[in-house]
């Protein structure tokens, strides 16, 4: 593989050696994929004692990726060098620079209570506080599930809510009047919707309550669902509880957890998450891809900075279930999940021992990443051998055919083709 500054002739595979991030949700050693990935990816030494949480393959500032065999060479850099390799269409709306960004998650314990500001929000708060917000994009975001994967995502229907209120005590005691103009009814005619400002006000006035009515709330909510436990079976919400109360001691998120929709995926399901949408991975590995940023306004089940007016002024406090995507089969081997977003979308590829199968060549780039199994990667110019941790850039117009002796599990993001076809 010839790389170099000067223009991009001819398509060529671009190995990367990808950078991670040791956040304290992450799993511990070799219990985390992602250290499993990085070890074979960059050649990296393993700490068991170590938390690994996210293998990032893409040009963000926060962790780019270089490219492999070629020193301090970051591949947003030869981007820059060679635009051609990202096509016209890319070029013509997001500039010499690749529009999403794919991880591997390993969530060992929650993540934070969240939401990723639209692009409007999110100029102004780079603006205002850059250190803590790191870019001024947007970061609409998809996971699609290694394992079994569970997550808290959107705010639960009134019809819930209304339960809630009435058999949490502990949250009515917090929330006060706030709940009791919960309403059922939705006047859509003078567009009052009377559900959203009454969630609005139960979520604002819980997020906001100081620290020690909250830990007094959560004694007893632990204290009286201990005692339940012994006389009936509790609900996988109320266990959820319990086990978040033991990760973030007093913390608020634990009480506003019973506001969220509780989903679980399976293997081979996606959930996609929209600007302003509140939401928080629990548990689980995941494959994740975004619009290239790293956003995030958090409000509970963290330690790290919390901005709670921001949060509860910006979401949607849309109710109800959100979409499980299942992915749409492009042949034997492939499945693609597409989110209702213009920066990316995400294949899925099962090969089975000794089968092959065609990407055929975009008008715009993508990246790949091998979970596991063993295979070559060949394009009309070159041909790279692949194995777990293999990480890749494919130019625009390359078409890449994949061999493999062994069963063979890798993943694809590029821009959404609906983009790509319809500029």
């Amino acid at each position: 593989m010839e790389v170099t500054g000067a223009k991009h002739h001819e398509p060529e595979l671009v190995k990367l050696k990808c950078s991670i991030q040791n956040y304290d949700w992450g799993r511990m050693g070799y219990d985390s994929r992602v250290s499993r990935l990085f070890e074979r990816n960059n050649g990296a030494q393993i700490d068991e004692k170590q938390h690994y949480a996210e293998f990032w393959i893409g040009t963000h500032v926060s962790g780019p990726s270089l490219l492999q065999g070629i020193d301090n060479v970051s591949l947003k850099n030869w981007i820059v060098q060679n635009p051609k390799v990202l096509g016209d269409v890319v070029v013509d709306k997001w500039g010499n620079d690749l529009p999403f960004l794919l991880k591997v998650l390993s969530v060992g314990r929650s993540l934070s209570i969240q939401a990723h500001p639209d692009k409007e929000l999110a100029g102004l708060l780079h603006k205002l506080q850059p250190n803590t917000y790191k870019d001024s994009n947007h970061k609409p975001e998809m996971a699609l599930a290694l394992t079994e994967f569970e997550a808290l995502c959107g705010f639960i229907s009134s019809e819930e809510l209304d339960v809630v209120l009435e058999s949490v005590p502990e949250i009515k005691e917090v929330v006060g009047n706030a709940c009791e103009d919960q309403i059922l009814t939705v006047n859509k005619h003078n567009g009052e919707v009377k559900e959203e400002r009454n969630l609005r006000s139960i979520f604002t006035k819980l997020m906001s309550v100081n620290r020690e009515v909250i830990s007094k709330a959560l004694s007893r909510l632990v204290n009286r669902l201990s005692r339940q436990n012994e006389t009936r079976e509790l609900t996988s919400k109320e266990e959820l509880v319990l086990k978040l109360e033991k990760q973030y001691p007093n913390d608020v998120g634990v009480l506003a957890a019973l506001l969220f929709n509780h989903v679980k995926l399976e293997p081979g399901d996606a959930l996609y998450i929209a600007a302003n949408e509140p939401h928080a991975y629990l548990t689980g590995e995941c494959i994740e891809c975004m619009a290239a940023s790293d956003n995030v306004v958090r409000a509970g089940l963290t330690p790290k900075y919390m901005d709670v007016k921001i949060l509860c002024s910006m979401l949607t406090y849309r109710q109800g279930l959100p979409e499980i995507l299942k992915g749409v089969p492009l042949n034997r081997y492939v499945r693609r999940y597409t989110p209702p977003f213009e920066e990316f979308e995400v294949d899925e590829c099962l090969l089975d021992q000794g089968a092959s199968v065609v990407f055929p060549a975009l008008p715009g780039p993508s990246v790949f990443v091998v979970i596991s199994g063993e295979g070559s990667m060949l394009t009309s110019s070159c041909e790279e051998r692949v194995s777990e941790g293999a990480a890749l850039f494919a130019p625009a117009g390359t078409e890449v055919r994949v061999n493999t002796e062994s069963e063979l599990q890798f993943y694809r993001a590029g821009v959404n083709n609906k983009v790509l076809l319809n500029p």
